[in-house]
């Protein structure tokens, strides 16, 4: 009796079983979805550019001149296309820009983040989390108007000098929207990514660590230097690398600020390094979007966008590996 009652449940199944086996199916279906829809973007660009990378091969990504190119392909006869692009001015304008918010970004992400978590009284609490969720929602054509109303007339009326214009007029035009303009427009747009994120990381570590630590007499601050922050280092980084990705795609607010020229910035030239216009790779794909009806333009913006996703892969990766690095060392330690 008592096997015939057991093989009788075997052969129904619980309806919680059911629908666990369902639920468990639809998750492994969606997720092979995700998957072959990524597959295909990738596939897609890489095949719209495969011609202009085919034709440029290394030099696409270290040879300069991308705006003179494009203007060279626009008005080549149909019969001889012009098929020469270098994008190490887009790559170069992508990098600093990006580097250069996230150096402000950080600081002041992370330092309001524990503020928030940490410091604050309650009722300055919420107020700082509203102001950080208004920005995290402010859509990028709003940052750039901002940048362009009053970012770069700050830059044109207390940084720039005639003199300083004369001196590089020849190679290019100092007018307020340069590399400068972009990290401060950038460095706004990131911030909130960070504090986010970071909050969420600082209010998951366990109570019990910060008691602990204050119980031995360690000061609070000594406490979130020393076992706050490195308990929750995980999600910060976790928010460094979303806000590294948004600056990297950024492309509407950086080509209303940054200038629109594929310039690579000189150190050597002091502080016009921070003056010189430039062009990211998102903001190419928007400001060049309009000739894409040339063949071989549309190729080479494929290929910018093929340059962006490989910088973010290799982002992921390269945090991959930092996490990796950090986990060995304490483990050894």
């Amino acid at each position: 009796m008592i096997k015939q009652a057991i093989s009788r449940k075997r052969a129904k199944p619980s309806f919680s079983y059911v629908r666990d086996s369902i639920c468990e199916g639809g998750v492994m279906l969606l997720t092979i979805c995700s998957s072959l829809v990524v597959i295909f973007i990738f596939g897609f660009i890489l095949i719209k550019a495969w011609q202009v990378l085919k034709v440029n091969g290394l030099d696409f990504i270290i040879t300069k001149g991308f705006d003179t190119q494009i203007t060279k392909a626009y008005h080549a006869d149909a019969a001889h296309p012009y098929w020469k692009f270098g994008a190490a001015g887009l790559i170069m304008g992508s990098m600093a820009t990006t580097v250069g918010a996230l150096v402000i970004a950080l600081p002041l992400g992370l330092g309001t983040a524990i503020v928030i978590t940490e410091l604050a009284p309650n009722w300055i609490k919420k107020l700082l989390q509203s102001v950080v969720r208004l920005l995290a929602s402010i859509p990028s054509i709003i940052y750039g108007l901002i940048g362009l109303l009053v970012i770069v007339p700050f830059i044109t009326k207390n940084l720039i000098t005639v003199e300083m214009q004369v001196k590089y007029i020849k190679y290019f035009q100092i007018d307020g929207k340069s590399l400068l303009a972009g990290i401060l427009v950038l460095s706004i747009m990131i911030v909130p990514i960070i504090i986010n994120l970071s909050v969420d990381a600082i209010n998951a570590v366990p109570k019990k660590y910060k008691e602990a630590s204050m119980a031995l007499g360690i000061s609070h601050w000594r406490t979130i230097v020393k076992v706050i922050i490195p308990a929750a280092k995980s999600g910060i980084l976790a928010g460094i690398i979303l806000a590294v990705g948004r600056a990297i795609g950024e492309a509407v607010a950086l080509s209303m600020v940054g200038g629109g020229i594929g310039n690579i910035p000189d150190p050597s030239n002091g502080f016009v390094f921070f003056l010189t216009p430039v062009l990211t790779l998102a903001s190419a794909i928007v400001n060049k979007s309009e000739a894409m009806s040339v063949p071989t333009i549309n190729s080479a913006l494929f290929a910018c966008g093929v340059a962006l996703l490989i910088s973010c892969v290799t982002l992921s990766v390269f945090t991959k590996v930092i996490e990796y690095i950090i986990a060995r060392r304490e483990g050894i330690g």
